[in-house]
This record gives structure tokens, C-alpha cells and sequence, in this order.
């Protein structure tokens, strides 16, 4: 991974982030059960549920967005075949569209894989970390918002997608490829996995949220862009 951090969120001009309250529990409905989050077991053994304390401390090896010393910090643990991932991305980009230009509030994603439902994920996440090294974090954030706009969720997204998308924010394809291919990204990935496992039992999205530094709440799935602002804003003053 690389430190460099962008100062504002990559954002397709034309997406439409205010994403209505009742569509989330529409959505809910269907899956049939009011919870925004999912509750499925992470990709390692399942262990308890970890209190916010355990995060581990922000570093530049990690992909964040914003100023990395803004005053709330908000570390994502995200899967990019969730659905409800899916769900909050736009919203965390509402998020820093708002919050992030000023300095603010900074996003920090890292990779927590539902499996076996989401056998997908995990080469995912390699894409990711291939644009990182090929473009730096720019990239990196460039290809995860591409990727959260296309994939269905559920483990539906064609793999031939990912150099297409890689294609779609200017990087060379043949090196992605060959990237992809390789085993480094992998170990990237499987080591952040190890590290992240503490919080698969949180679901996923989860959150935690850092004021200077210290971990002080977390969001618990996908709550919509009204309710992570008023945490915000209660955090800010």
C-alpha cells in the first residue's frame, strides 16, 4: 500500500449519492431482516465480537482518504461483494464530499471477506490493491468506487469486470493484469485479513470511528448518510 493520501474523494460526476433512507429499508425487507450489516461469519474462525479498543492505529501503509490527521477518523471494514457495503459506499462519499475537502474527516478502508458467500471478494481486493501500486492511492480509491458502482453484491460480479474497470481509470491493462496474476498482492490482501479478522464477527460494513487519534464510537453496517452526520457532528463540535 502506498501513503499517499488524496485531498478529495474521486467521485463519478454523473453518480446520485443522496440514496433515500427508504430504499435501504426497502432493500431490508426483501433480505428479511432489519439489519444493516452483514452478520455472516468473516473468512477466518469464528471469534467474538471485539470492543472499538482492539483497532489497530492508522499508519501510511494504509489507504485513506483525507487529511490523515483531521480530527475524526472514520476506518471502514468493508467487503466489495456485500451488499451492504454497496450500500454505504455512497455514502461515505457523500461524507467526504462534505466533510473531507475541509479537512475534517478522513476514510480509511480496509478488507474484512464474508465467505463463503463472497468467494469473489478476495481477488477483488487484490484489483484494489493492484491499482494502488499502479497508481498510487488515487487509484486505489478511483477503482473502489468504480467497482462498488458496478458490482451487484452477492458474490455477481464478473471477474472479466476488473480490467475493464482498470482500463476505465487509466491504468495499463497488460500490467494490471500481470499484477492481478501474481502472487504479491495476495499476500498483501491474506496478511490485512489476518489482521482485520478480530472484527468478523461486527459484520460487515463496520466502522470505527477515531477522534485524535482515539477510538471513541463505530457505525454498524450500513446506516444512512443522516445518521453517520449527526455522529459527525456531534464528534466535530
Amino acid at each position: 500500500m502506498d501513503g499517499e493520501n488524496a485531498t478529495a474523494p474521486q467521485v463519478s460526476s454523473g453518480q446520485n449519492y443522496a440514496i433515500p433512507f427508504a430504499i435501504v429499508v426497502a432493500g431490508l425487507a426483501i433480505a428479511g431482516a432489519v439489519y444493516f450489516g452483514d452478520g455472516k461469519k468473516g473468512i477466518f474462525p469464528a471469534v467474538a465480537a471485539q470492543p472499538i479498543g482492539t483497532v489497530e492505529p492508522v499508519t501510511p501503509d494504509d489507504h485513506i482518504l483525507g487529511n490523515p490527521d483531521a480530527k475524526v477518523v472514520i476506518v471502514e471494514y468493508s467487503d466489495t461483494e456485500c451488499p451492504y457495503c454497496k450500500l454505504f459506499h455512497p455514502t461515505m462519499q457523500r461524507i467526504m464530499n462534505e466533510y473531507g475537502k475541509d479537512g475534517k474527516v478522513a476514510w480509511v478502508y480496509r478488507h474484512l471477506i464474508v465467505v463463503p458467500q463472497h468467494t469473489k471478494a478476495a481477488k477483488e481486493a487484490q484489483a484494489l490493491e493492484c491499482a494502488n501500486k499502479l497508481g498510487n492511492n488515487i487509484k486505489f480509491w478511483e477503482y473502489s468506487n468504480n467497482l462498488f458502482e458496478i458490482t451487484p453484491g452477492n458474490n455477481q460480479l464478473d471477474p472479466a469486470e476488473l480490467p475493464k474497470i482498470a482500463n476505465n481509470i487509466g491504468l495499463d491493462v497488460t500490467a494490471f493484469n500481470k499484477c492481478l496474476e501474481g502472487d504479491e498482492m495476495k499476500a498483501i490482501v491474506d496478511k490485512n485479513l489476518e489482521k482485520n479478522r478480530i472484527f468478523a464477527q461486527n459484520g460487515t460494513p463496520f466502522s470505527i470511528i477515531l477522534v485524535n487519534k482515539k477510538p471513541v464510537d463505530s457505525i454498524q453496517g450500513a446506516q444512512p448518510y443522516e445518521a453517520v452526520k449527526a455522529q459527525i457532528e456531534a464528534l466535530l463540535k
